[in-house]
């Protein structure tokens, strides 16, 4: 499992998938950081992916490195309330705490896979690697 917390803290920025309606709507995203097993990312609670999140809480979430291996994450989010969650990721992104400010920000929302997969492959020719969270 290093390996994926790795991967991802080195390639952070990816294609965070939803469901809307019937239809899969992909957008850029930014994974946020690793926590005893829990895999965390934020949004607003005014966007539309929250509301898709609301309606079906499945997810994959892709990224890929510059020597173009990549990470496909999966599983169903759950949302977290919790401060301590919200201040780290206003401490890791100051992308995010220039749009949230504080962690009590009401549309500020922090959410993550806990129970999923994550798949590593690249173009080597080697079989993918599959990792069970």
């Amino acid at each position: 499992m290093q390996e994926v917390k790795d991967f991802l803290k080195d390639n952070v920025t990816g294609v965070l998938a939803t469901i809307a309606g019937d239809k899969p709507k992909a957008r850029p995203f930014q994974f946020m950081f690793e926590e005893d097993g829990k895999f965390f990312f934020c949004t607003s609670n005014a966007k539309e992916v929250y509301k898709q999140l609301q309606a079906n809480p499945y997810i994959e979430f892709s990224s890929i490195s510059p020597k173009f291996a990549w990470i496909r994450l999966s599983g169903k989010v759950e949302f977290s309330d919790s401060l301590v969650h919200k201040e780290r990721v206003l401490a890791i992104s100051p992308l995010v705490k220039s749009l949230y400010k504080e962690a009590s920000n009401p549309i500020f929302e922090v959410f993550y896979l806990e129970h999923g997969q994550a798949i590593l492959a690249d173009f080597s020719g080697q079989p993918a690697k599959t990792f069970t969270f």
